[in-house]
C-alpha cells in the first residue's frame, strides 16, 4: 500500500525525497520504496521521519479503518 500520506506531508515542507533521507539517516531509494509501499521501515526509522516532517505515527504509518 503505498504511502501517500507520508508523500503528501513531506511535499507540504517542500522537502526532496533526498533532503527528508539525509536528516532521517537513510538513502534516498529508501524514502521512494517507503512511499511507494515498497518498504516496511522500522519504529526507529517511522519516528525520525515523524518528527522531520512534524507528524504523528497515527498521521502517516496508521492504516484507515484499522482499531
Amino acid at each position: 500500500m503505498k504511502n501517500l500520506k507520508m508523500k503528501i506531508a513531506r511535499m507540504e515542507k517542500d522537502m526532496s525525497q533526498i533532503e527528508l533521507a539525509e536528516r532521517v539517516g537513510v538513502t534516498r531509494q529508501t524514502i521512494g520504496m517507503i512511499e511507494a509501499g515498497d518498504y516496511n521501515p522500522t519504529l526507529k526509522l517511522c519516528i525520525a521521519v515523524c518528527r522531520e516532517l512534524d507528524k504523528t505515527l497515527n498521521d502517516l504509518f496508521w492504516e484507515e479503518g484499522i482499531r
